[in-house]
């Protein structure tokens, strides 16, 4: 699933190619794709004629102010794209959303699992309305308010497995999988560690680390460990830098001890215990 890196990623790919650049049309293959309104018809009518005037990230949201006064909302899920693609581009299979721009560009939206979507949120009308899930979300690791007071708040009840709250939304947000594994690799804390038994000098390496691993996967332009591209259609490069994450049985960079993975919550967690305590 695209985390807050190569969801970072594209905006910036989308801010670079598609800004003051008016919606001429479009064509919904995927009925379901479109979260709201729930006729496609009204859809492609209520977005057409707008002008994107920016991109915004919240968490793993992307959110587009068009011009007049209405919103595009985006959010990939487990294996969605958006590629900015001349129209005469063969049709992916998994094609699920095309918006349509001038000079025969589209911007197409892609999803092999289905569970990506879209919303257009209309004038005078609260996103948060529309798009349920954004008033859920936490404060951002690069939020002025995600400060080492903030996280123990956050942790100090918490009789939950650290890896586990930190794939809360609601705890952190945006943070996911790959960079939960690393950013706990980097302060020195097992996955497997209780929010509630971290001491705050932990608190505030793993705030650093969760700041530091997130920076230098969008410096890199995301991971890409199954599908995720960036708008121009390329693969993001963090995978090749990883600490610990994908590296089951594989020496650690550091120590050289076997890199192990276990399950927590359903979901892989990779570690290293000779570094991690």
């Amino acid at each position: 699933m695209p985390e807050l890196p190569e969801v970072e990623t594209v905006r910036r790919g989308l801010n670079q190619l598609t800004l003051s650049q008016e919606i001429t049309g479009g064509d919904v293959l995927l009925q379901r794709t479109i979260a709201y309104p729930f006729s496609v018809d009204e859809f492609i009518h209520r977005i057409k004629g707008n002008t994107i005037t920016t991109w915004h990230r919240r968490g793993k949201y992307l959110l587009a102010e068009l011009s007049p006064a209405s919103s595009l909302g985006v959010h990939l899920r487990m294996t969605g794209q958006l590629l900015w693609l001349d129209q005469n581009e063969p049709l992916h299979k998994h094609t699920r959303v095309r918006l349509f721009f001038g000079d025969k560009q589209e911007l197409r939206f892609v999803d092999q699992r289905t569970f990506g979507q879209m919303w257009y949120v209309p004038p005078s009308v609260a996103v948060e309305s529309i798009i349920t899930g954004l008033a859920k979300l936490a404060v951002d690791p690069f939020s002025p308010e995600f400060t080492v007071e903030y996280l123990a708040d956050k942790l100090k009840k918490s009789r939950r497995p650290i890896k586990t709250g930190l794939l809360d939304q609601s705890t952190v947000a945006g943070l996911g999988n790959i960079y939960a594994d690393e950013a706990l690799f980097k302060s020195g804390i097992l996955p497997t560690t209780l929010g509630i038994e971290l001491k705050l000098p932990q608190i505030e390496l793993l705030r650093t680390a969760i700041i530091e691993v997130l920076s230098a996967s969008i410096a890199v332009g995301g991971t890409t460990f199954s599908n995720f591209l960036n708008v121009k259609g390329v693969n993001g490069n963090y995978g090749g830098e990883a600490w610990v994450y994908n590296r089951t049985g594989e020496p650690c960079k550091v120590c050289g001890n076997v890199i192990q993975r276990i399950k927590l919550g359903g979901r892989s967690s990779h570690f290293c215990c000779q570094c991690q305590h």
